[in-house]
């Protein structure tokens, strides 16, 4: 696979997890926008609240190795992969990251 190639298939993962995540959170969150409600949802039940300490987990490691990059390597504005990380997803922040920084590594 190429870098290109690469880098085509991890952005249109995110953008189907955006449409994913558009489709099924945003419209209830908007009839009734209680963050912290839509918050502790992911937590009703013993398998979502499994995904949803692995989602936590996984965007813990995101910021760790973006803060580890920064100051090993000197990868640049991963700061905004962390807050895509947020809102929309770990997956979107995650995705961005990767691109971000091949770009920088390798330009």
């Amino acid at each position: 696979m190429t870098e290109r190639h690469f880098h085509i298939a991890i952005v249109l993962i995110a953008l189907c997890f955006v449409a994913f995540f558009a489709t099924v959170v945003l419209p209830p969150l908007f009839a009734d926008p209680d963050v912290p409600g839509a918050f502790a949802a992911g937590f009703v039940n013993p398998y979502a609240s499994g995904y949803s300490a692995d989602v936590f987990a996984c965007w813990g490691i995101l910021v760790t190795w973006v803060l580890h990059e920064r100051w090993a390597k000197g990868v640049r504005g991963g700061w905004i992969c962390v807050l895509l990380g947020v809102v929309p997803g770990v997956a979107v922040g995650l995705a961005a990251y990767l691109v971000l920084r091949t770009r920088q590594l390798t330009g």
